[in-house]
């Protein structure tokens, strides 16, 4: 009786890890890995612990523990640390550091905003992006807000280039695959004139070692910047539903970011300071009770609610969302 239940125990360690593997070669098809045979071991044995982080938050969130679920996506083979310095960079701004965008935004008197924003619905936002393995995300919040303000006066929704950003606003202060700040991003096509369209000027993951920016591609320009006032969800609100999507910078640095999936995403251990991520907030509203921001992400559109993210709203400014906000005069 002894052996029999011995067997049976053993064919059962089996069968679970043959479901086990089926589930990541299922994974490494839908998301195109190939590893080498030394590496796979690696990056599997960081897949299940991640997938098991998944399922153990995913059925708290069904115990109302959690306002988001999260899912196996294709960041799921790394680990925290890999995941942080291959898809976040620096974008925080110093307290008290001089900023390009000289103009504040004043939160109008008697101001009452609409329970609900969506810039998409307008024709502002062009499709989600991939900054890929990158620390490029300033740059795409900064080409996200300036495309959303040229529909606005132009009629006319432009893809621009953040290779251009990326290339050739070194001197701006800005670090290419390293990191960036969106007000940097804006003073340099202020002082350019102009940036390159997307077509014109391809995005390549990488830093290029010169600036191929032509004049006669040139897709947006811009006369200024706006800061909103650091740290108000108010006045963050006031302008997402009178100016249009608004550069943010938040700490995503953080595992239940890395595998979101879908709900209102609140992160107690989230920095309100301590920003590494660039965004687009494009709207707001309520879900279940909860109220969010909307936010475009640059992770590409398998992450997250096909690339966006719904971020607490009004707790505390949670992941900074509303510290170092701003928009693009043209």
């Amino acid at each position: 009786m002894k052996l029999l239940i011995v067997c049976v125990l053993g064919l059962a360690v089996v069968q679970a890890g043959l479901v086990f593997n089926n589930e990541w070669e299922t994974w490494k098809s839908m998301y195109g890995k190939v590893y080498s045979a030394v590496e796979e071991s690696k990056r599997q044995y960081i897949w299940q612990k991640n997938l098991k982080y998944v399922v153990e938050h995913n059925l708290e969130a069904d115990q109302g523990k959690h306002s988001y679920r999260l899912h196996a996506n294709e960041f799921a083979d790394l680990d925290e640390e890999e995941w942080r310095s291959i898809m976040t960079g620096t974008v925080t701004r110093p307290v008290g550091a001089e900023s390009f965008c000289n103009m504040s935004y004043v939160v109008e008197d008697h101001f009452v905003a609409p329970k609900m924003v969506d810039w998409r619905t307008k024709g502002y936002i062009t499709p989600v992006k991939n900054q890929k393995q990158c620390g490029s995300c300033w740059a795409f919040s900064t080409t996200g807000s300036l495309e959303g303000q040229h529909f606005k006066k132009t009629g006319m929704l432009v893809s621009l280039s953040e290779q251009n950003l990326i290339d050739c606003s070194k001197k701006e202060g800005n670090m290419g695959c390293q990191g960036g700040l969106m007000d940097n991003a804006f003073e340099y096509i202020f002082m350019n004139g102009g940036i390159d369209t997307e077509m014109s000027y391809p995005y390549k993951a990488m830093n290029e070692p010169s600036c191929e920016y032509t004049t006669k591609n040139k897709g947006a320009t811009l006369k200024g910047c706006v800061d909103i006032e650091r740290m108000s969800e108010t006045g963050l609100q006031s302008a997402v539903s009178t100016i249009g999507p608004i550069s943010v910078a938040i700490d995503a640095g953080h595992k239940s970011f890395q595998l979101y999936h879908s709900g209102v995403y609140y992160e107690p251990e989230c920095s309100s300071t301590k920003l590494d991520h660039g965004v687009l907030a494009v709207g707001y509203g309520m879900e279940n009770g909860e109220e969010y921001w909307l936010v475009k992400n640059s992770w590409g559109a398998t992450w997250g609610m096909e690339g966006y993210i719904m971020m607490s709203r009004n707790k505390m400014n949670n992941c900074g969302i509303a510290t170092q906000a701003s928009y693009p005069v043209v």
